[in-house]
């Protein structure tokens, strides 16, 4: 398997099991994954109540052969996730930090 196909995989299995009903509302998990498979997110969809919920669980792309996560709302980070799956940190850019902090995360700068 090729690193892009074998990244898609990954990403689309840790999304799948991010993607159970909240315990709480009518809210349901959607996956949206865009035709070429670069662009992954999982979305929180429905009514709490009376509160309307439409939000992002997780953003992630692959660019330029790396994946960017460009939104974590999970409790202990879904970076952690991709390397316990086999890609590395180099690979692996935390975007949604600024750039001049991503050097001290470990993780890939760009």
């Amino acid at each position: 398997m090729d690193t892009i196909t074998f990244y898609r995989e990954t990403i689309k299995t840790i999304l799948q099991n991010y993607s159970h009903k909240p315990s709480h509302g009518e809210i349901e998990p959607e996956i949206i994954i865009d035709a070429k498979e670069t662009h992954f997110e999982l979305m929180h969809v429905g009514w709490d109540g009376p509160r309307r919920v439409h939000g992002s669980v997780l953003h992630i792309d692959i660019i330029n052969e790396k994946i960017w996560i460009q939104h974590d709302g999970t409790p202990n980070g879904i970076a952690k996730e991709l390397v316990e799956a086999g890609i590395s940190k180099d690979n692996i850019v935390i975007a949604f930090k600024p750039v001049h902090v991503r050097q001290y995360t470990g993780y890939a700068v760009a």
